[in-house]
């Protein structure tokens, strides 16, 4: 997906660059129209000419964008049938879907057993709320810096689908904001529930399989 970007943006500076009326023909598509507009490109045998080498180079880096396109749909695909067969349970949770649920099974590792206690797995997810009291203030926390970044990451789009589709967790927001607390703060309470939610299903025993299953 970083390298499609990159394509991505590589075409928006070949188009910047391009020389008229190249230019003012592409500039004006979206991104999708863009690719197939460039992919269609042709430059013709004399690279010499400015507008003829532009047009390749167009053309090349819309090939490698459909490409990568094609890659990721493949994978994605892939990783949808992967992720739900080894934690269906984590996949049904609200807001988890095969992204999420691949990276944090990436971050509990391959013995997730090993993270005895729910706090273990926040600290691990950098959502572990810590004291942050002076001389004026008591009682407040923020969040470890630390922890896997793509792991908290996961979390905030969980909460955030939550947040959107979830009307307990509405509700939970407007009773906090009420309480006197920031909708940041609110989301990093959330996060943390989140995380003890997956370390419950991460470290769960797993039904036995069925000999009679093929």
């Amino acid at each position: 997906m970083k390298a499609r970007t990159a394509a991505g943006n590589q075409l928006g500076c070949l188009v910047v660059s391009a020389p008229e009326p190249l230019r003012g023909t592409l500039r004006a598509l979206s991104g999708k129209e863009l690719v197939v507009a460039a992919a269609g490109l042709r430059p013709g045998p004399d690279l010499t000419d400015a507008v003829a080498a532009t047009k390749a180079a167009l053309r090349r880096v819309a090939h490698r964008y459909l490409l990568l396109s094609q890659e990721i749909a493949e994978l994605d695909q892939a990783l949808t049938v992967v992720v739900a067969k080894t934690a269906p349970r984590l996949v049904a949770l609200m807001g988890v879907g095969t992204d999420v649920a691949g990276q944090l099974l990436v971050t509990a590792g391959d013995n997730p057993n090993r993270l005895v206690h729910e706090a273990a797995f926040a600290h691990l997810c950098g959502v572990a709320p810590l004291p942050v009291n002076s001389g004026r203030t008591t009682g407040r926390h923020r969040l470890s810096r630390g922890g896997d970044r793509a792991a908290n990451n996961a979390l905030y789009t969980i909460v955030i689908s939550r947040l959107r589709w979830d009307p307990r967790t509405r509700a939970y927001m407007q009773r906090r904001t009420k309480q006197g607390m920031s909708k940041l703060e609110v989301v990093r309470c959330l996060k943390r529930y989140v995380a003890r939610e997956v370390h419950q299903i991460l470290t769960a025993p797993q039904p036995p399989e069925r000999l009679d299953q093929p």
